[in-house]
């Protein structure tokens, strides 16, 4: 059988956002979220699920080099933090007056937008 195509998924987290790890081996770190990619439902955090890769030389005479970066983590496995309350939250949307649409942390009603 043939797999499904993959859906692009609404995401909570936003480019710029600061999130704290809930699960996996960076459990506990916080970063800022660098990537999102809504089609796999994963986002790219700073300094967060490191990964080493080797490159090959570009040119000859160049010698290859050892590159840390960060690889993508799945969306449910980190949470929006609050810098000023040092505490995770989830993200509710609420509309203003105006029928705009804002982000709030549930425990702390902070507004993201």
């Amino acid at each position: 059988m043939a797999t499904a195509s993959p859906t692009r998924t609404k995401m909570r987290i936003r480019k710029g956002d600061t999130v704290q790890v809930i699960a996996g081996k960076d459990k506990g770190k916080t970063g800022e979220v660098l990537r999102t990619l809504p089609w796999e439902n994963r986002v790219v955090v700073q300094g967060v699920n490191l990964r080493t890769r080797h490159v090959k030389p570009a040119q000859e005479g160049e010698s290859g080099r050892i590159v840390t970066e960060e690889a993508s983590l799945h969306a449910s496995n980190v949470m929006v933090y609050s810098t000023d309350k040092k505490v995770a939250s989830r993200v509710e949307i609420v509309v203003d007056k105006d029928g705009n649409k804002k982000r709030k942390l549930k425990k702390t009603g902070e507004l993201l937008d």
